[in-house]
Formats: C-alpha cells, sequence, structure tokens
C-alpha cells in the first residue's frame, strides 16, 4: 500500500482532467520523488488505458505504480423543466451567437459508467485512486485495497471529511478555497463553508485520524512546510504545474496564468454547472446572472464551445482553471520545479 513517507518530498501533483495531466508530466513527477496524478474525469476506458501504460513505461526511478489515477463521482443529472432547458439553451447562445459555434440541449447517456472506466485500473494497479464530488460505491474500495490500492477522497469541510473516514479509505484531500478546478463539496446545491486550505487543515487534523492531503494555493516549497506544520501529510499541487513544459495545458491557459494576473479568478457554474474556479475570462463575465444547466449537462452543452476556443487559441471561452495564486507560477520543466520545490521546502525546515 502507498505510503507518505515513501515520497522523497510530501508533494502529489493535482489530478487535472482535459488533457493537462500527460504520461510525460506525471511520469516526471514521480521520477522526481512526488506522486504524479491523472485525472479521468471524462477519459474512455480505452484512453485510461493507453495513459497508465504508457506512464507506466516512462517512470524510471521509482516503482512504475506510483501513479494516482482520479475520477469524479457522477450522480445521475435530473433535466430540468422544458422551459428551463430553453432559457439555458438561449442564454449560451446569446453568449456565443458572434462566434458561429453550435449548441444544442444534450442527449443521454449524460454521465460515463465508472466501473467501466474502472476496469483498467484493476489491470494497471496504480498506487492510489481517488476521487472528487463524494464517495464511490464502497464495494469499490473494498476492491482497490484487495489489489494493495489505496483511496483518497476530496473533503471541503469536516461533515464530508469525517464520512470519507467512515467508509474506510486512507486519507483525505482537504481542499481550501484558493484551488482551482472543480469545488469538491459533495453537494453542488448545499451550503459551501468556503474555508480557506489552513482553516479547513487545522480543523481536520483536530478530528481525524487518517491521513490529510493539502490542496489549494500551494505554490512553493515554503508554502509546503507552512500547511504540513499545521497538520497535513502531503501537498497537493496544480495550479505550479500548469504551465511546466510537460503538462498538456493549451497554448492559450498557459499565456492567461503567466500574463493576465489582473484577471484574478472566480467561480462560475457557466462551463459545467458545477462550481468551479479559474481565470476570470470574457465568457465566465458574460454568463454572470444566466442560467446553467445542472452538471454535467451544462458541461455537455459548452463542450462545442470549448472545442472551438482550443483550436482557435481563443483563451476567453475555454475554461482555464487555475487558483488564486496562479500569479505565482513558474514556467519550467517538471524535474526543475521538483528541484526547486524540495529546496525550498528544506530551507523553510531550517
Amino acid at each position: 500500500m502507498f505510503k507518505f513517507s515513501d515520497l522523497t518530498i510530501p508533494v502529489i501533483q493535482a489530478p487535472m482532467a482535459g488533457g493537462v495531466n500527460t504520461p510525460a508530466l506525471v511520469s516526471a513527477v514521480s521520477d522526481a520523488g512526488g506522486l504524479g496524478s491523472f485525472g479521468f474525469a471524462y477519459s474512455t476506458p480505452e484512453k485510461i488505458d493507453a495513459d497508465l501504460k504508457d506512464t507506466k513505461a516512462l517512470i524510471k526511478k521509482v516503482p512504475n505504480t506510483r501513479i494516482n489515477a482520479n475520477f469524479f463521482v457522477f450522480k445521475e443529472p435530473v433535466m430540468p423543466a422544458v422551459s428551463e432547458q430553453q432559457k439555458a439553451l438561449s442564454d449560451l447562445k446569446d453568449v456565443l451567437d458572434s462566434l458561429g459555434v453550435t449548441v444544442a440541449i444534450p442527449k443521454p447517456p449524460y454521465i460515463p459508467d465508472l466501473q467501466s472506466m474502472l476496469e483498467p485500473i484493476w489491470v494497471h494497479q496504480p498506487e492510489v485512486l481517488t476521487f472528487h464530488f463524494g464517495l464511490p460505491p464502497q464495494q469499490v474500495i473494498e476492491k482497490a485495497h484487495s489489489l494493495g490500492i489505496s483511496v483518497g477522497v476530496t473533503a471541503t469541510s469536516l461533515e464530508e471529511a469525517l464520512m470519507i473516514q467512515s467508509a474506510d479509505v486512507d486519507f483525505i484531500v482537504a481542499q481550501g478555497i484558493e484551488a482551482g478546478g472543480h469545488r469538491g463539496i459533495f453537494d453542488p446545491q448545499g451550503v459551501d463553508q468556503q474555508l480557506t486550505l489552513k482553516d479547513l487543515v487545522q480543523e481536520l487534523a483536530q478530528h481525524l485520524q487518517i491521513p490529510i492531503v493539502a490542496a489549494g494555493g500551494i505554490m512553493n516549497g515554503a508554502d509546503i512546510h507552512g500547511i504540513i506544520r499545521v497538520g497535513a501529510s502531503a501537498a497537493q499541487l496544480g495550479t505550479a504545474f500548469l504551465v511546466t513544459a510537460e503538462a498538456g495545458s493549451s497554448p492559450a491557459h498557459r499565456r492567461f496564468v503567466l500574463t493576465k494576473h489582473e484577471l484574478g479568478t472566480a467561480f462560475t457554474r457557466a462551463f459545467s454547472g458545477r462550481p468551479a474556479q479559474g481565470v476570470k475570462n470574457k465568457y465566465m463575465s458574460l454568463m454572470e446572472g444566466k442560467t446553467y444547466l445542472p452538471f454535467p449537462l451544462q458541461n455537455n452543452m459548452t463542450a462545442a464551445m470549448r472545442q472551438w476556443a482550443a483550436k482557435h487559441d481563443e483563451g476567453d471561452y475555454q475554461n482555464l482553471w487555475a487558483g488564486t495564486e496562479y500569479a505565482r507560477a513558474r514556467a519550467m520543466s517538471v524535474s526543475d520545479l521538483m528541484t526547486t520545490l524540495s529546496n525550498e521546502y528544506q530551507s523553510a525546515g531550517k
């Protein structure tokens, strides 16, 4: 089973869906003594199989199973009334009219089949399996444990963390409000406490008996050292890896992270139907106050727009997920970043 003490530096590269996590990125993080991750939220079983196979072949310095495979816990959405569907479609068309992008109400199936997606996991047996948006079925946790795979689940509050701990999960990923990408809150319609990472980790550390991984706004080794001092076993960094040479980030995503610091970040449901944080672009501003379909229906409906934006290198219509500290991102290779993080971490401990 995976142990945090196996890491040369207590760094987990965050799972980021949509092509950011490449075999080159994941393997380089693991080779440098951290834990590389894949975000397999919407991936096909064939893509998952290929990515794991390619990554295992690239890892040289550690056991080639030191990989974290992450999945969303989808709940079957309820399609809203026709009037609300049409309002959401109309609002989106108004925003996209000048782009010539065709959008339509999504058709089933609305969510991927988790059991099928997990089949490559049982074959390749990465050391770690994590989940976002809630707990997976208990039999999934039991199957992972039977194969020696450690399981982690995201929590944004003590209530969620206690539910996770009671499900015999191995560790918790504490997601502070600073984190980029989708909020891991179990109920997106419920009350979000919006705790800072430090406050969340300190609260969880007082009540939990399982390890805590801290995620949100961590960009350098001093940040890692600071959050471990208050109760975390490791730090999960996503935004810090967005502009590394090995990341699959789009050119526009890199450009905005490195140069558009004046924009800041904001939460939006306009891309997927669930709250997610990214660099505030034109689309997010235009969609404020508009009607959205529930997750992942909105995500399915905006797919054509995001594909158009990627093809045309148009950052104002891409989901540029990033945390609040994105202005501190450093463009370098994964090896150089991991070395830098390690040196900073050691210096902070002196």
